[in-house]
């Protein structure tokens, strides 16, 4: 169980985390890959979430999850993009979390992930929290933690020869 001191300290700054789902660029289960190509191109994202028409997470998609069904064995060809949809490639099964969501298991998380979406209860999509976000959030303590509580060394463990 992670330390209650850091527990509310990463609690308190957790709003500081979320960055909202209209601050995010997504893509629709429904459009066309050369539409999500030119999006996930443009915002140079390595991955982005897709929704569906009620604003309900679906999945993740990538460049490489694109450019995978443009590549036959002797050429690169562009037709899948107007023959595929992005429900068609995207990566489901994705971990989410809840909103709000619980600060240990976001650490744990973020270890292999370097976002992750927030969802409400009925499967809305409320935002991401970063890696990113979240180190900044860690570095704050780093910096903080003695301005807000006493901190004193224990007594090393003796030793048994």
């Amino acid at each position: 169980m992670i330390n209650q001191v850091i527990d509310h300290m990463m609690t308190q700054n957790r709003s500081h985390f979320l960055i909202p789902g209209d601050m995010i660029a997504s893509v629709n289960e429904d459009n066309s890959l050369r539409h999500a190509f030119l999006v996930l191109t443009k915002v140079r994202y390595a991955k982005i979430p897709v929704l569906d028409n009620d604003d309900h997470f679906k999945g993740l998609l990538s460049l490489p999850m694109i450019t995978d069904k443009m590549l036959g064995l002797d050429e690169i060809t562009a037709k899948p993009l107007d023959e595929f949809c992005v429900r068609d490639v995207m990566e489901t099964g994705v971990t989410t979390i809840d909103d709000p969501y619980n600060i240990e298991e976001v650490l744990h998380a973020l270890v292999d992930s370097a976002f992750l979406p927030v969802v409400q209860d009925d499967g809305t999509f409320t935002g991401i929290v970063t890696r990113r976000e979240v180190m900044k959030g860690i570095n704050y303590i780093g910096h903080n933690i003695d301005k807000q509580y006493a901190i004193t060394a224990k007594e090393p463990a003796a030793t048994h020869h």
